[in-house]
């Protein structure tokens, strides 16, 4: 798969949470939403935990320090899940 650097227009202004998903709003004014389930650690952080949330990377990316998930709006936009965890990496 080939992927495109990202564009001014891609960096991160705001992000929402309701019960079941969350929204990713860009400096172009697309918002992108995705369900919680895709990701794990923000599906089973409390509230205060998934607000608690920093722009990363340039601008390109989202940091949530208290559960140490990182998420680009590239690989949002491409409609990418969180990896599945293996149980080799769950012990």
């Amino acid at each position: 798969m080939t992927t495109s650097a990202p564009r001014p227009g891609e960096r991160v202004t705001d992000v929402q949470f309701d019960e079941d998903t969350f929204s990713v709003d860009l400096a172009d004014g697309r918002t992108i939403t995705v369900p919680l389930a895709w990701y794990p650690r923000l599906l089973d952080a409390a509230p205060a935990q998934r607000k608690n949330w920093k722009i990363s990377g340039g601008g390109f990316g989202i940091h949530w320090p208290d559960i140490d998930e990182d998420l680009s709006a590239q690989g949002l936009l491409e409609g990418a899940p969180a990896p599945r965890r293996t149980e080799s990496a769950k012990r």
